[in-house]
């Protein structure tokens, strides 16, 4: 990790000044398998703090002791997805993301060997996952080191402030300012998520 802070803080002054800002790096890490996935579809346009009820409603009724499986979303029946609070959009999605995992269609274990292009492929095919889904499980999950999520409102909007620009940049624009951060743009954007919660002096 030393390597890619000194990385990023030689090849961009702007990003040097927020890592000095933010401070160490302590990225909460999640397991790269079902249930992670699922929690990402549930934490989809919901606060924090009614995702994270719902979500445990959603693991008590499918019965997860410890982590949770494809047969018990499978198991649920139309009166406990009501009770858990789940709009019927999101229950659909966790469905086709049960039955693909229960069809092999979805491989948990077979995502580390795959390439970071591979693996967006492999979830983007269940209903639901879009790439942003797929980059946050690359880079949260699979803990890659050089996903760049160009199309993040908030990686968007921590550049705009940071780089003092009049408009929330472009995927494009995003791309140009993060080719300096390669091979360590997944740290790029932990600290630039980071700046938006040490906001004084930038």
């Amino acid at each position: 990790m030393r390597r890619a802070i000194l990385h990023l803080k030689h090849a961009d002054p702007v990003l040097r000044g927020i890592i000095e800002r933010v401070g160490p790096y302590r990225i909460q890490y999640a397991e790269p398998d079902f249930e992670t996935l699922v929690r990402s579809i549930v934490f989809q346009q919901l606060s924090g703090k009614s995702a994270r009820a719902i979500f445990a409603r959603l693991k008590a009724a499918a019965g997860a002791a410890s982590r949770m499986t494809p047969e018990g979303i499978l198991a649920l029946g139309a009166e406990d997805v009501r009770k858990v609070g789940l709009s019927q959009q999101k229950t659909k999605y966790l469905r086709d993301i049960a039955e693909k995992t229960q069809a092999g269609i979805i491989n948990f274990r077979r995502l580390p060997r795959l390439s970071d292009k591979g693996v967006i492929g492999h979830l983007t095919a269940a209903k639901g996952v879009g790439v942003w889904t797929a980059q946050m499980f690359l880079l949260f999950a699979l803990r890659r080191p050089d996903v760049l999520a160009t199309g993040d409102l908030g990686i968007r909007s921590a550049i705009r402030r940071a780089y003092r620009l009049r408009v929330l940049p472009t995927h494009a624009k995003v791309e140009q300012i993060g080719k300096k951060w390669h091979p360590y743009c997944s740290v790029a954007c932990w600290y630039l998520w980071r700046s938006q919660d040490n906001r004084a002096g930038i």
